[in-house]
């Protein structure tokens, strides 16, 4: 029932992170000063690449010297040929069709890469890993204890503050990502953000001192008020919006009475099997649709379509 890693976006990180060598100056410097490395670019939070058909995302570190000096570098990991991959921080104000770049470089949002997949699975992992690691260094450049700045260290997996010694390390935000269901029909919510017709699974962040499970029960009752008993485990992808952990969950309904939360959600409503089915393949008669592949939404219900309430039998 659990789809492989290459079937859901971001999954698939084929990189090496040597997370034991981190902290070897020599090591890191010969990686990256070898002509086998290679560096992602980041204008803010939107990776350059290279025009062309093959849409291109790394470059020679000989060809990030056109940027200037990055505000960020991270080493991302090894490929399988020991060769080491980084990401590199400008703030470039680049616009998509800037003048001075336009011809050489397309500006294209993550998101829209993955919709639309412009580049491998394997890729887009580590595109993922790079951008939930620059937006961290962006956003924690001062000691969360005691508001001095900090600096950099194990090649950007740490920041250290020199004046009260703490020690800061990246932070993932677990988020639970749940399909409720309730024998041959399943709960989808709308939020005003999303496309015209567009629903999906209910979703909310892990609070502190809360298991995964309780937060499926406590989330669909805030946004629903309707009350789940069993909980089951699906899959998990990495959301580097700016960086989630979604966790997939199925829920049995316990009731099935709905009373939405306006505050969080447009709509919410039971949705048959059959128009899940339809809505996955853009033929539901009210064209009414479900999120793209990349997104753990989709295999969420591509899963309950498919098997219907068996998948709560784990």
């Amino acid at each position: 029932m659990i789809p492989s890693s290459t079937s859901i976006g971001f999954n698939l990180n084929p990189l090496e992170r040597r997370s034991d060598r981190r902290d070897d100056l020599a090591f890191i410097e010969q990686l990256r000063s070898d002509p086998a490395a290679r560096f992602l670019v980041f204008d803010g939070d939107i990776p350059l690449l290279k025009r062309g058909s093959e849409h291109d995302v790394w470059f020679l570190e000989s060809e990030t010297a056109a940027f200037g000096q990055p505000s960020h570098s991270v080493f991302l990991g090894e490929e399988s040929d020991g060769s080491g991959r980084f990401a590199l921080g400008f703030t470039l104000g680049l616009a998509p069709e800037d003048p001075s770049r336009g011809a050489v470089h397309d500006r294209i949002d993550l998101r829209s890469i993955a919709v639309q997949g412009l580049v491998a699975s394997g890729t887009l992992g580590i595109l993922g890993e790079a951008k939930s690691m620059l937006d961290w260094h962006r956003r924690h450049s001062f000691c969360a204890n005691c508001g001095s700045p900090s600096r950099v260290a194990a090649a950007g997996w740490q920041r250290i503050c020199d004046v009260c010694g703490a020690r800061h390390f990246p932070r993932v935000d677990p988020v639970v990502i749940m399909l409720v269901i309730d024998g041959e029909r399943c709960l989808l919510g709308r939020q005003r953000h999303f496309g015209p017709g567009m629903y999906s699974a209910l979703a909310g962040f892990v609070e502190p001192g809360e298991t995964a499970e309780d937060a499926v029960r406590r989330e669909v009752m805030e946004e629903a008020r309707v009350r789940c008993a069993q909980v089951v485990y699906f899959a998990s992808q990495p959301w580097p919006f700016p960086s989630s952990l979604m966790i997939g969950c199925f829920a049995q309904a316990s009731d099935t009475e709905i009373v939405v939360d306006t505050a969080e959600l447009e709509d919410a409503r039971w949705f048959s099997r059959q128009e899940v089915a339809a809505m996955l393949a853009g033929t539901h008669a009210s064209g009414l649709s479900a999120p793209k592949p990349f997104a753990i939404a989709h295999h969420l219900l591509q899963a309950y379509a498919a098997k219907g309430a068996s998948v709560l039998s784990g």
